[in-house]
């Protein structure tokens, strides 16, 4: 029996794949196998020590300690792709919100409600918010994950010119690339070529506050930026600053902040990106099927802090090793299954970064508490596990 603790409200699509035979499934499960989240954000000192696994039902995970995590063995899992339709509608959405004065005009004509010469008054002053077109306006795309692949796509099949940036494209989302997009290596190349930039990168150290002054500094002037990544991605002075001189002309937002909320130039969305009913059903059931997958197999697909590990299940009894990924590890191991004369019917060992994983089906029955603590007893090994099929 399996214990999955709930951090956020999850769509029942997804919790319904929880067979109530083998789980229980609730916000206040005592000891939890497992947790379950969105958006709550997690302290490492609040992490149950039975924890061993966690899924955030999205992609990004800058809501979970993941050093933390990694040292004690527990596996993250994200749900890449499964709200990128989502989130990709909503840029199409601001792209045009951008670029017509559709949400002025709308508050307009809701300000002349009571006035009986409306439809008059409309073709003296439509003008006001007539904008400019789409197609034909360059854009630029950092990052070509999921999300980034299908605002590209989108972009140019509603006649932009399309330029892309990433130096970590993967070969997946290469493939699904439209050949109309343009590779551009140079990042300042691109923010002084393009009308609209539109982030699609994680957050991390790395690329916090990676739209600062001097970046700004080399846009091209009038630029309309739209962040619906991480908020964080932005300094937001920088952006101010930018309305103030020109040189942003919008700044279209899925993550409202005081400091920019009421700012002539700023359109602050609550976070609507991946909030369709569609998302959250996808990214439940994808989440689910990672933490079944693991809890019942030991298989890892989407970790983000342990190395992708499949194995058909071969034999009745399964051992799981995670250990620090240094020489002679996987040498101990065996040799502590050879003598208590544990005999290795198939196994794959992985490994990313400093971590390694080890999925070894055995012909026994099951592997002896005492056999455990000698593997336990290894100097690198992190966890141990057991699965009986």
């Amino acid at each position: 029996m399996f214990s999955i603790q709930t951090c956020n409200k999850i769509s029942p699509v997804g919790l319904e794949l929880f067979d109530a035979k083998y789980y229980t499934v609730g916000d206040d499960t005592a000891n939890p196998d497992a947790l379950l989240l969105r958006s709550h954000k997690l302290s490492a000192d609040r992490i149950p020590n039975t924890v061993k696994a966690i899924a955030r039902a999205g992609a990004g995970v800058n809501n979970i300690p993941i050093e933390a995590c990694t040292e004690r063995g527990i596996v993250v899992f994200n749900t890449p792709g499964a709200n990128a339709n989502s989130v990709k509608e909503l840029v199409v959405a601001a792209l045009l919100l951008s670029s017509r004065g559709i949400r002025e005009g709308m508050n307009w004509v809701e300000s002349q409600a009571t006035n009986s010469k409306l439809a008059e008054l409309v073709e003296k002053e439509k003008s006001t918010f007539a904008g400019r077109e789409i197609a034909g306006k360059s854009i630029g795309i950092i990052g070509l994950g999921s999300i980034g692949v299908l605002t590209a796509n989108a972009a140019a099949g509603l006649g932009m010119q399309v330029y892309g940036c990433d130096p970590y494209i993967s070969v997946d989302a290469a493939w699904g690339l439209s050949r109309q997009v343009k590779r551009m290596d140079s990042l300042g190349q691109l923010l002084a070529q393009c009308d609209f930039i539109s982030l699609h990168v994680p957050l991390t150290l790395e690329t916090e506050g990676f739209i600062n002054r001097e970046r700004l500094g080399k846009a091209k002037k009038g630029l309309c930026l739209l962040n619906f990544a991480r908020g964080s991605l932005v300094d937001n002075t920088a952006v101010k600053q930018g309305l103030q001189d020109g040189t942003v002309s919008r700044y279209i937002t899925d993550f409202p902040v005081p400091e920019l909320a009421g700012i002539n130039g700023v359109m602050a969305i609550p976070h609507l990106g991946a909030s369709t009913e569609e998302a959250e059903i996808n990214c439940a059931v994808m989440a689910v099927r990672q933490l079944k997958n693991f809890l019942e197999s030991g298989l890892i697909v989407n970790s983000v802090n342990f190395p992708a590990c499949t194995l058909e299940f071969s034999s009745s009894i399964r051992l799981l090793v995670a250990n620090r990924n240094v020489p002679n590890m996987l040498s101990q191991i065996l040799d502590i299954l050879a003598q208590e004369n544990l005999n290795v019917e198939e196994m794959v060992n992985k490994h990313r970064d400093g971590i390694a994983y080890n999925i070894i089906d055995l012909s026994a029955s099951r592997v002896s508490e005492t056999a455990m603590a000698k593997l336990n007893a290894i100097d690198g090994v992190i966890t141990t596990r057991q699965i009986s099929r």
